[in-house]
């Protein structure tokens, strides 16, 4: 019985010293929190002007230059380059495997558009 006091005793006053150290830290450290918080860059579309990553929705009709885009290939690139790089690009993208339908769509329907040669 007289253990079970001592140890209550002894965790209200471990709870004590940790709200008073609390209540001490808490006004420091809001502010050093703020100031940090300022010093840190904005993270909005200019902060990703500089991606490597195209920004922008598809065209609702396929161009030459979405095409290549959306393979990672040159507008003039050979039709083995094409072969490639859709091979490439599917084998990531599939549906079977976890891929998006829509991408996977849009990959195929950029790899005839640049094999049919249209302009």
């Amino acid at each position: 019985m007289a253990s079970t006091v001592i140890v209550t005793g002894l965790g209200l006053a471990a709870v004590g010293f940790a709200g008073r150290y609390m209540l001490r830290a808490v006004p420091g450290m809001s502010q050093k929190v703020s100031d940090t918080m300022k010093l840190l860059t904005k993270l909005d579309s200019s902060s990703f002007a500089n991606s490597k990553y195209y920004k922008g929705g598809f065209e609702p009709k396929m161009t030459r230059r979405e095409a290549s885009l959306i393979l990672g290939i040159s507008p003039t690139a050979s039709k083995t380059k094409v072969k490639e790089a859709h091979k490439r690009i599917m084998a990531l993208n599939h549906p079977d495997r976890g891929g998006s339908p829509l991408l996977a769509a849009k990959i195929n329907e950029a790899k005839d558009f640049l094999d049919s040669g249209k302009s």
